[in-house]
């Protein structure tokens, strides 16, 4: 195993294994890791549940090269595939697949990605402007900084990273890209320390980490790759298949909160006497709320503090 393999420490591994555990215990199940990264989450399912089948999703190839160097002791059990998460039903149809006994996504960005300095997504040390999870498609950060039209910078750093201070951000942005394109990290992070107030730097740690969430989000279409996504996960279960989600800041979980409890509610009219089969939830949850890493796992992986698992069962079909 590599040794960046063995530095990756996986975030609420066994309470994730607990989640899934009751539908994967069986003979013939099938467990779709939707953001394999570096491979940990995906080890583990393969080591707990000897009898089951892996299928494991990323859209960059690098951790796809790594993790199968680390998954190649567990031979056919273990198929992985170059896909972006919302192609799931696409994946499981050329692989054959009809349905599935579990789904686990590990939302955000993979401790490889931040480890990687070229990488361009950890503010805290000068690279280039990248940001894309799958290097070979799409616009990178710092197109998106010299390119994108004011206004929709500031919609930007205001929807993705919830910054206040977004607008002057912006402003400081637009002046500096006249003079040279943006294509290195430190940069930012500098010209953003100058643009905030005195007061907006003294909260919430580094004053560049929400700008730089909200470009990353951007760059890789995350928030509409996880509206499509969940949804399609719930759909490709088998009844009594579960589904455990760890996503890592509150647009994230809104999502996976919003859908899980759009699949666990009623949508019979109000004032049925007896609510019709084809009106009954599909899914019921598993976690009441979102739950939270242990402060012993915090201390170990300082990644995890920010971790909100939510799962479901599913249990009865969709309605015909």
């Amino acid at each position: 195993m590599s040794e960046r393999s063995e530095r990756h420490v996986p975030v609420m591994l066994q309470r994730c294994l607990d989640l899934l555990a009751p539908a994967l215990a069986g003979p013939g199940a099938t467990v779709v890791d939707c953001t394999l990264g570096l491979g940990g989450h995906s080890e583990a399912l393969l080591a707990t549940f000897p009898a089951a089948r892996l299928i494991a999703l990323d859209r960059d190839k690098e951790a796809l090269r790594l993790s199968a160097e680390r998954l190649a002791p567990y031979g056919d059990r273990a198929t992985l595939v170059h896909a972006v998460y919302d192609e799931l039903p696409d994946v499981l149809d050329r692989l054959s697949v009809p349905r599935v006994q579990g789904v686990l996504f590990d939302l955000g960005v993979s401790s490889m990605q931040l480890d990687e300095a070229d990488r361009g997504f950890a503010y805290a040390q000068d690279a280039p402007l990248d940001m894309r999870m799958d290097q070979t498609a799409g616009a990178s950060a710092a197109e998106v900084l010299n390119t994108y039209p004011p206004g929709e910078l500031v919609r930007i750093l205001r929807m993705y990273g919830e910054e206040k201070q977004a607008k002057r951000i912006v402003e400081a942005v637009v002046r500096e890209r006249a003079k040279e394109p943006f294509d290195r990290s430190a940069r930012l992070v500098e010209l953003i320390r100058d643009a905030l107030p005195q007061a907006a730097k003294r909260t919430g740690g580094n004053p560049a980490k929400r700008t730089f969430q909200a470009l990353r989000i951007e760059v890789n279409g995350e928030l509409s790759v996880l509206e499509r996504a969940v949804p399609a996960a719930v759909s490709a279960l088998a009844v009594g298949g579960r589904i455990a989600v760890l996503s890592y800041h509150s647009l994230e979980d809104r999502i996976v909160k919003q859908a899980l409890t759009a699949g666990a509610t009623s949508t019979a009219p109000p004032g049925l006497p007896v609510v019709p089969e084809r009106y009954q939830p599909r899914l019921k949850l598993l976690t009441r709320g979102a739950e939270t890493p242990a402060q012993d796992e915090v201390g170990e992986n300082s990644r995890a503090a920010s971790a909100r698992l939510r799962g479901a069962q599913r249990i009865r079909e969709d309605a015909q």
